[in-house]
């Protein structure tokens, strides 16, 4: 399942508050603002006429300043400004001696001056006030939408991961179910397959006096495919007991190992004319006798692929990198061509004829697996004729933990 968390923004909705509509009302149609505008001065006025009627006075004033504060608020500039005239001309004509007049005395000039000075700040305050609490109003939506996306996103992501490990676990469980098939498979064909090889052996030495050329090659070619079926079972075990196996991992100094592996194979291989350079090698992490078997599936390759050289060549070193060090195992044998390198680490995988070279194709799978699991990575480089070269690699000491940590 693939989620696609980089998609546009979906629109989340936003709860709508009574503060809301004053936003509505400013961006509405003009004569309904200007309306409003009215209504208010009139509301106002009305207030301002029955609170005198009542005996109190110099309320005018703050009614009119507070149906223009209003007004500002949630109507704009605009209706704001005729606001503030409406007042006026309302305070002037009824409240202003002499009453029901427009005129205006001189003496009564700054009074109306001030009152509109106070007007006009009081709504410039408002305005700004308003505008501010607009931004924040936006900005606080915008970042609820944000939010809501966050959570979807975080939802998401949640049940991907979810699913993940569901998958991590049916493959862990997969994998320790075909080891085990792969184990149970390989213990049983042993029993049938030393019967077939004993068998074949009895009538090779009682019967052959008996049969003529073609069987006695009969009883031969079963003998030996026998003896090589018994083979790839047993290496089929060791690679099935490689994953079952626990490791137990040291700090392994690859010098002595791989000088203790040369001469060990040095034995089997007096007479040849092998030149040797092993390169000093470091310190690494990991299991030794895991390792061990890296490194004598790796050196008994070039030595039986060099086979047809005179003088064989093979060396060994290292390249140390920012986290691992790189071994590497190169000859001057038989090669490969690279478009086949993929398959050289698959079980049971050969690239060459059994009459060429013996094996049963199950080293380099057991030096990949192993290699897998100290969390390193192996691949190869090879030209026909000309040899090849193997590399793995391996965690230094300081980063071994957190890469075996995360290597299943």
């Amino acid at each position: 399942m693939t989620i696609d968390l980089a998609e546009a923004p979906t629109s989340v909705p936003v709860r709508r508050s009574p503060a809301r509509w004053n936003l509505d009302l400013q961006n509405g149609w003009p004569p309904i603002r200007y309306g409003f505008s009215v209504v208010g001065v009139a509301v106002a006025l009305g207030v301002a006429l029955a609170l005198q009627s009542y005996g109190l006075r110099s309320v005018e004033l703050p009614i009119f300043d507070l149906a223009i504060v209003i007004i500002t608020w949630y109507a704009g500039v605009g209706p704001a400004v005729l606001a503030v005239v409406l007042s006026t001309a309302c305070f002037d004509y009824f409240f202003v001696e002499p009453l029901y007049s427009f005129e205006v005395s001189r003496d009564d000039l700054p009074y109306f001056f001030a009152f509109g000075t106070l007007a006009a700040i009081v709504a410039w305050f408002v305005t700004v006030r308003h505008r501010i609490e607009s931004n924040l109003r936006q900005a606080r939506d915008h970042l609820q939408v944000e939010v809501e996306q966050r959570k979807r996103r975080e939802n998401e992501i949640r049940t991907l991961n979810n699913e993940l490990a569901k998958r991590a676990r049916d493959l862990e469980t997969s994998n320790h179910e075909l080891e085990s098939f792969a184990y149970s498979v390989s213990h049983d064909l042993r029993a049938p397959l030393r019967h077939v090889v004993g068998y074949s052996e009895l009538l090779q030495k009682q019967a052959s006096s008996s049969l003529d050329e073609k069987g006695r090659r009969y009883s031969q070619t079963i003998l030996e495919s026998a003896k090589r079926m018994g083979n790839l079972i047993d290496d089929l075990l060791a690679f099935s007991r490689i994953g079952r196996a626990e490791t137990n991992e040291t700090l392994v100094s690859l010098d002595p190992l791989v000088k203790e592996v040369v001469a060990e194979i040095g034995q089997d291989t007096a007479g040849r004319d092998i030149v040797w350079k092993i390169h000093p090698l470091p310190v690494c992490y990991g299991d030794r006798s895991m390792l061990r078997l890296v490194i004598v599936n790796l050196v008994s390759n070039a030595v039986k692929f060099t086979r047809m050289r005179a003088p064989a060549e093979i060396e060994i070193g290292y390249v140390d990198r920012e986290d691992e060090v790189e071994v590497s195992v190169g000859d001057n044998g038989a090669g490969f061509e690279m478009q086949y390198v993929d398959k050289l680490f698959g079980v049971f995988q050969r690239l060459h004829l059994p009459e060429q070279f013996e094996g049963t194709g199950i080293g380099l799978a057991t030096v990949r697996r192993i290699i897998h699991r100290h969390g390193g990575e192996v691949r190869a480089e090879g030209i026909v004729d000309h040899g090849a070269t193997f590399y793995f690699s391996l965690p230094k000491a300081q980063h071994a933990a957190e890469r075996t940590a995360n290597t299943p």
